[in-house]
């Protein structure tokens, strides 16, 4: 037991003193980032599938 809460406090202890949390604009920043980055790669996935989509129907209706 005595081993597991020397775990638990050297936890605690690099939690609360060792990692450097980020402030609030980093964390705007950042969220931003993420979030314009999945748009950007959403409309190319979309993009592509609406050109696939057309190709085929296009290939398709030569047959």
């Amino acid at each position: 037991m005595s081993k597991f809460r020397q775990i638990l406090r050297e936890y605690s202890d690099e939690l609360l003193y060792k990692v450097q949390w980020p402030t609030l604009e980093e964390l705007y920043s950042s969220t931003v980032t993420v979030l314009v980055a999945s748009l950007l790669i959403a409309v190319v996935i979309g993009l592509m599938d609406l050109i696939f989509k057309n190709g085929m129907g296009i290939l398709y209706s030569l047959f």
